[in-house]
């Protein structure tokens, strides 16, 4: 995959998002939990970040931070979906496959209340760390057939932890995904014409404006904090949109981070912010973000 440091340059497309939104908002709620890295599960090694970095020796056991993670499915995701529900907002879910096969009960109701099943991998890793095509594709597929038969939904989005791998995106090709979000390079979509069976949409992601946030040192501590930084975010794009250029906002979320009572005070807020301001924006699963701007932006 070629770096490219010039994108759309000064000349970006003037997307037409339905209904005359000014900015297009795709909600992400990350589904990972049992796909973390966990002895329990027989991967070689815990995942250390969380609510503190774990002290568990190398090779042990991390129960604490199993149950950090199960939180995020046994109560996080509750909240998450009473408050979409009462908002009439949808998300897209970033499933990995083996946390849905873990609990495909829960992920199914996310999908029958009308949410977007997206791949996210296997297990939370990065694919960068695949040491073949056929690895990585062996894992591509395990994913997709957990999400389907829990769901009965076929992912058509990707998104995997960190990095991608060199073939990521051909494998997403070749396997007939309509978009990949591995790219945090751009406010719009764009085509990746350099992939073989190509070519690719990419819908960008973002980590700026993601609960992430709340686990770095320099991110954020109070929900209102998230809520505020969400609010500037929406109302500089938006302004960026009734100037003729209309772009995209991704917010990333955690059923085990924001999950929390506290946290998902940030939640509230940010949709609260969203209906607030009305036809300005279009809060949209990011599939039917992806099968729009195919239907406008030439491949």
């Amino acid at each position: 995959m070629r770096r490219d440091l010039i994108g759309y340059g000064l000349n970006p497309p003037r997307l037409a998002w339905p209904g005359g939104a000014k900015l297009a908002v795709s909600l992400v709620v990350n589904y990972e939990e049992g796909a973390e890295m966990a002895i329990e599960a027989g991967d070689p090694e815990n995942e250390r970040i969380g609510e503190v970095v774990s002290v568990v020796p190398p090779g042990r056991r991390d129960f604490g931070q199993e149950q950090i993670f199960s939180y995020g499915t046994r109560a996080g995701l509750g909240r998450f979906l009473e408050a979409f529900d009462r908002y009439g907002m949808k998300a897209s879910f970033f499933m990995c496959g083996r946390a849905v096969e873990r609990s495909p009960a829960l992920a199914a109701e996310c999908i029958r209340r009308g949410h977007e099943a997206a791949c996210h991998g296997w297990v939370w890793r990065p694919h960068a760390d695949y040491a073949s095509r056929a690895e990585e594709e062996a894992g591509l597929l395990r994913a997709m057939a957990a999400i389907e038969a829990a769901t009965g939904e076929r992912p058509v989005g990707f998104f995997c932890r960190g990095s991608p791998s060199p073939w990521t995106r051909e494998l997403l090709a070749a396997h007939g995904f309509l978009y990949d979000s591995d790219a945090f390079d751009d406010d719009l979509p764009y085509w990746d014409r350099e992939v073989a069976g190509g070519p690719l949409l990419v819908l960008p992601y973002g980590l700026d404006c993601n609960d992430m946030k709340f686990f770095h040192p320099n991110g954020f501590v109070v929900p209102q904090q998230f809520v505020d930084y969400a609010e500037a975010a929406m109302d500089q794009l938006i302004e960026e949109g009734e100037r003729g250029v209309p772009k995209l906002l991704n917010i990333g979320l955690h059923l085990r981070i924001c999950g929390r009572p506290a946290r998902f005070r940030a939640v509230e807020g940010i949709l609260k912010a969203l209906a607030a301001r009305g036809s300005k924006v279009w809060v949209a699963r990011r599939k039917d973000i992806a099968t729009h701007v195919r239907g406008i932006l030439p491949a």
